[in-house]
Order: C-alpha cells, then structure tokens, then sequence
C-alpha cells in the first residue's frame, strides 16, 4: 500500500511539474493538477494543503536530482582540488538543466527566488557537508592548508551560488570538457587553497 501511495503522489507531483512548466506557477490551479492527473481534487488533497506545497515538491523533487549529481561525484576516488572543480562544474550544469526543463518555472525561478530559497535550505546543508569533506579530505593529505575548513565551505558554497543566475542565463558560459575554463576555476576558487612551501 506504501508503493502506491508513493506512486500517486510522484504522479501528482510530475503532473503538477509539466503543468507549472507550461502554464506558470500562478496560472495553475489545483483544479488543472487534479484533471490532468485524472484524480479527484479530494486525491490531491489528501497529499497536498496547497498549490504552494506541490510547487514546493516540486522543487524539492528536483533538488533530489541535483543531490544524485553530486552524490556521484563525492564518491569518485579524485584528488581534493579536481574535486572541487568537478563539483562546481556539475552542480552549474545540473542546476541549469533543472531550471531550463521547467520551461516557465525559469521566470518563477528569477521572480520568486526566496521560495525557492527557502525550499533548497536542505541542499544548501547538504552541499555545504559535501564540501567540508572535500576541503578536509584535501586538508588530511597537505593538499591545501587551511584553518578553518567550515567557513571556507561555506565560503564555497556561496561562491557557487553566485555563478547560477549567470550561468543559467548563458551570461557565463563555462564547460568542464575546456581546460581553459577548469584552469579559470581553479585560478578563482582552489588555489588560494594550496598550502604555502
């Protein structure tokens, strides 16, 4: 009974995500979900109090592909530095696959970013941890010589964060497979960490 409930719920939220894509957030009423879900507004009221907390699963249900994206590279066996630049690489580019397949999502995105914020308070904890994992595993190995491994994670983090919008914009275009924009990287975000001979 468990599976099937999840089931209805994914549904749900699936549905609700191709219909904010299409029509916006605003323009989508709970009514539109239930329809083109094929469920009764009871249904979906079961699972969900408000349009606000399926676009919040929404949200959520791509955070969780942006977690299995970092999640792979977290686990592969690379020196501290390569992997920090693979990580802001691939969470650049996942972020902006999330943003542009949810078609007009991508102007609630930019007109509502506190929502959004406030919903990706989880994954920011998450990839802030990743980070502090990377920087002392980078730390335990005379990679690079920091103090205060937190702070620069969360440093890090944020610095992320800022090359988004640009890049989702296609203002900044950057591209792991080009040596010269891992080098850029690398110059701007890693090498103040490498310890002093």
């Amino acid at each position: 009974m468990v599976s099937a409930i999840s089931k209805t719920k994914k549904n749900l939220i699936d549905v609700a995500q191709q219909l904010f894509a299409k029509k916006g957030v605003e323009n989508t009423t709970m009514n539109d979900i239930a329809e083109a879900s094929q469920r009764g507004r009871r249904t979906l009221y079961t699972y969900f109090n408000s349009k606000y907390d399926i676009y919040k699963a929404v949200i959520e249900s791509e955070l969780n592909v942006l977690y299995s994206r970092l999640e792979e590279v977290i686990k592969r066996d690379i020196p501290a530095d390569e992997k920090l630049i693979l990580l802001a690489f691939t969470r650049l580019s996942a972020v902006k696959e999330v943003v542009t397949r949810n078609g007009t999502l991508r102007a609630n995105f930019f007109r509502d970013i506190w929502q959004v914020e406030n919903v990706r308070k989880e994954f920011d904890r998450k990839e802030i941890s990743y980070l502090e994992e990377i920087i002392q595993d980078g730390c335990n190995k005379g990679l690079f010589g920091l103090k205060n491994v937190k702070q620069t994670a969360v440093i890090l983090h944020y610095a992320f964060k800022g090359l988004e919008v640009p890049v989702i914009r296609g203002t900044l275009k950057l591209d792991y497979n080009k040596k010269e924009d891992r080098d850029t990287i690398a110059d701007i975000l890693i090498k103040g960490l490498y310890g002093r001979s």
